[in-house]
């Protein structure tokens, strides 16, 4: 088997500014994927200079190599919080009312990728097969074969890929998907996003789309493009469960829940996951059932990201204001119906708070995959599971349909699937966790790596 070679924006090493957290899947990903083939994850440090270099920090920790470059605070601004985070982030989450178009952050997207290109191109040897994550580097493979690169080089884009009607939407749209038919291997988390792509690839590029064998041909080059939804890595989420951190988090949310079910919400503060609709919603059940007001325990866990964009200043100030107004009106002197705790915890602590909290309430306006509702799946008793409740506008719901699926944008919807929860039999909770589990369990990430990382190895490698 070649060697492995993962280039990302984000590298999980300690301390770096937007690097994959306990929260997020690709690290857990990449890691196991890279101790199994052997290799080196590049990316950004996190960290910024005064002038690039292309200097290259290498570390070895835990079997894994990693190699990072720092960036120019101008390429921070363009590249990171400009094009990546203000322009592509929301036109992919169908938020074109949030998405800003700026020449400037245009020019550092493509300024960075070529400096990955650049700084990355010594660390690949001739047989490395070579695997380029996110909606951050989707031109890099263009970038790769411009500077003689001939190796097996795969793209997964681990956020929705959105409609055409849409995406045209965004200057140079042509050009962009372009670059990314010199990939080799194209992966989507799920088939609604990947036909998304081809659709647009048919209809704006006049590419010859093979439907049934997924292959996409232009100017003489040929792209498979393929779903791979991601998992979780259930062997080592279920380790953490056995841990005294997991044990210690159930019970203190058990405790301190009293004779209440806790209901759970772990997220990203970050606008796609619907965060404020979903504080409406709940809003909306209260004042629909003001009885059950002593029934019900909410708790928010939502740790800050991309703190420097204005939208998400914006709707931190938001979600205060919305649970401060249902505690203010509901809460007494020995309760408060929403708890909202604005920093991350651990996974062994998740793992706790999910087990204590009998509903989980998942509900993102648009989102790639969702990894908390596999992870809240994952952590249940199977004795006693708890239920979850998810949007229909996540890619999770297209394998976990024994979910409550909800329409996030309607308040009542939520509202009526909360009461539905609450009050679900043992017998009902049971044999819809029992189908649930079955997924979480082997659509693992270990199952995704494999998958991608073995078609990627079988495809013919560039003459």
């Amino acid at each position: 088997m070649s060697r492995l070679v993962v280039i990302s924006n984000r590298v999980a090493v300690p301390k770096a500014r937007g690097a994959a957290g306990a929260q997020g899947g690709l690290a857990g990903a990449l890691n196991a994927a890279l101790k199994q083939n052997g290799g080196i994850w590049f990316g950004w440090s996190g960290q910024e200079t005064d002038r690039f270099t292309g200097n290259i920090n290498v570390q070895r920790s835990d079997g894994v190599t990693t190699a990072t470059i720092d960036l120019e605070q101008q390429d921070v601004e363009e590249y990171y919080n400009g094009y990546a985070n203000s322009t592509l982030w929301p036109l992919f989450h169908y938020r074109i009312d949030l998405t800003e178009y700026e020449q400037e952050f245009g020019r550092g997207y493509e300024r960075v990728n070529e400096r990955f290109a650049e700084s990355v191109l010594p660390l690949i040897e001739p047989e490395d097969t070579v695997w380029v994550h996110d909606y951050h580097l989707m031109p890099l493979g263009e970038r790769l074969r411009a500077r003689g690169i001939k190796n097996r080089i795969g793209f997964f884009l681990h956020i929705p890929w959105p409609p055409t009607r849409l995406f045209v939407s965004l200057p140079f749209h042509e050009r962009l998907v372009r670059a990314m038919l010199h990939y080799d291997l194209l992966g989507f988390q799920t088939t609604e996003w990947l036909e998304s792509f081809l659709h647009y690839c048919e209809r704006e590029l006049h590419a010859t789309v093979d439907h049934e064998r997924c292959v996409v041909e232009l100017d003489g080059r040929r792209t498979i493009a393929k779903a791979y939804p991601i998992g979780v890595d259930y062997d080592h989420f279920m380790a953490q469960g056995q841990t005294m951190a997991a044990k210690t988090a159930f019970r203190r949310l058990k405790d301190s829940s009293r004779t209440r079910t806790a209901m759970i919400g772990v997220d990203r503060l970050d606008y796609s996951k619907g965060l404020p609709e979903r504080i409406d919603g709940i809003g909306r059940f209260f004042d629909t059932y003001p009885e059950r007001i002593k029934d019900l325990l909410f708790i928010q866990i939502a740790p800050p990201s991309r703190e420097d964009i204005g939208s998400y200043q914006k709707i931190r100030t938001m979600l205060e204001q919305k649970t401060g107004m249902i505690n203010g009106a509901r809460s007494d002197v020995d309760l408060v119906p929403i708890r909202y705790v604005n920093r991350g915890y651990s996974t062994a602590e998740l793992f706790g708070f999910y087990r204590a909290s009998k509903i989980g309430l998942v509900t993102p306006l648009r989102d790639g995959m969702n990894l908390v509702a596999k992870e809240y799946v994952a952590a249940q008793d199977p004795e006693d599971p708890g239920v979850l409740i998810l949007s229909r506008f996540a890619g999770a719901a297209l394998q976990m349909g024994e979910a409550l699926l909800v329409n996030p944008y309607s308040p009542d919807d939520v509202a009526h699937s909360i009461r539905l929860a609450l009050d679900m039999s043992l017998a009902e909770r049971k044999a819809r966790w029992e189908q649930l589990i079955v997924t979480v369990r082997e659509e693992n990430v270990l199952r995704w790596t494999e998958d991608f990382i073995g078609d990627l190895e079988r495809v013919s490698a560039p003459a």
